[in-house]
């Protein structure tokens, strides 16, 4: 149901009577997390400050140790963003004009931008019920002018990399890890960023692991790749008078990565807390899952989904985020316009109906608060609240 019948407000009335005055529980909440944080915070900007060593600093070398060993590659290269790692990602794997990269086209757009960007051509492939790349699809879109495949592990789950890895080596193509949302995520024992030629995280304000500002990072093993990437976000500076490559200002300043290496201690508690909380909206909402009702984010036992967001599907949509904004708790959409149908794509040549999966979850998906700063109480509110719209059993 859209909008509930007299019979249904009354029912919901008493069944939430307890709560009082509605509730207001915002999406995210980025100032729960830093006030808890501010002391530890501006102590380790001060040390930056009185350091005045602002641009690859320690704190910048400290966190590219830390971020390898976290997710269990030899290097790390931190930038100043996600998008940038993404391009870098692209650029020091030899892709430009004349390439494809196949990937999906239901994440950000960056995904897709930072191919054009280098002057390559998106290919695009319809995905799962869990949001993430169909490998079923994949071999059919591959031609002499593909060059790479980029999984996106959307919404801090991940692909299926076997399947995708065997694909790419069949065809000796590159894998480009979009991690963005995924950082912790584990698939089969082993954690996001260690499984293509080159890893992309971003540390935006809104994931897990967040700057105060715009930043990210590349995981890899390889050497090479490494050491051009340390050039390429350096203006391509071999030094300080010789510039060996045509490269970029993506570097990470220092503030940021001493914010992020103290948010790394906290990290793996944060991404224990989500997964919490993903369990108790399954556990609770169950029911109206068991209905047909809504579709709930499944887990199989090979992979541990770390959470950045937590997406449930269910007719209505708008009708239900309406109905739970009215009765204080925000949510989101991410994202309603797939990137095959946004304006910029036009010149892509695809059309609506291309990709039936990703169209039809568009129309469906709704993402829940899910940051390790919500109380059981709040979670019990959203959860109320949800099988509030749906009406008495």
């Amino acid at each position: 149901m859209g909008r509930l019948d007299c019979h249904a407000r009354n029912w919901l009335a008493m069944t939430i009577k307890h709560w009082g005055k509605n509730m207001k529980i915002p999406y995210i909440n980025l100032k729960a997390e830093h006030k808890a944080l501010k002391k530890q915070i501006l102590k380790e900007v001060a040390k930056v400050l009185d350091s005045a060593n602002f641009i690859l600093g320690p704190e910048v070398q400290e966190f590219e140790k830390n971020a390898a060993k976290y997710c269990g590659t030899k290097y790390a290269v931190g930038l100043n963003s996600g998008t940038d790692a993404l391009f870098l990602a692209l650029k020091v794997l030899g892709v430009g004009p004349g390439d494809e990269v196949i990937t999906a086209p239901n994440s950000f757009v960056a995904s897709a931008s930072v191919i054009v960007a280098v002057g390559a051509v998106p290919v695009f492939v319809d995905v799962r019920d869990d949001m993430n790349i169909n490998p079923d699809l994949i071999e059919e879109k591959i031609t002499s002018k593909t060059k790479a495949i980029m999984p996106v592990n959307l919404t801090g789950k991940m692909c299926d990399m076997d399947r995708i890895l065997s694909i790419a080596e069949k065809h000796n193509l590159y894998v480009v890890e979009d991690s963005a949302q995924s950082i912790g995520a584990e698939y089969r024992g082993k954690r996001a960023g260690s499984f293509g030629d080159v890893n992309c995280f971003s540390l935006h304000p809104l994931k897990t692991l967040n700057a105060c500002g715009d930043a990210g990072f590349i995981t890899t093993n390889d050497e090479e790749i490494y050491t051009k990437l340390t050039k390429l976000r350096n203006i391509g500076m071999k030094n300080r008078n010789e510039v060996q490559y045509w490269g970029y200002n993506s570097r990470l300043d220092s503030i940021q990565a001493a914010i992020i290496n103290l948010k790394f201690k906290k990290l793996d508690s944060w991404i224990k807390a989500r997964r919490k909380i993903a369990d108790y909206y399954r556990k609770n909402l169950r029911g109206l899952a068991e209905k047909g009702l809504i579709m709930l984010p499944s887990e199989d036992k090979h992979e541990k989904p770390a959470y950045h967001t937590f997406i449930i599907q269910v007719d209505k949509r708008d009708e239900l985020q309406q109905y739970l904004l009215e009765n204080g708790v925000e949510t989101k959409i991410h994202y309603p316009i797939p990137i095959h149908l946004q304006e910029a794509a036009k010149g892509l040549g695809y059309k609506e109906g291309d990709f039936p999966v990703i169209e039809r979850q568009v129309k469906r998906i709704l993402s829940l608060p899910v940051y390790q700063e919500l109380t059981k109480k709040q979670q019990d509110y959203i959860i109320t609240q949800i099988k509030g719209f749906f009406g008495p059993a």
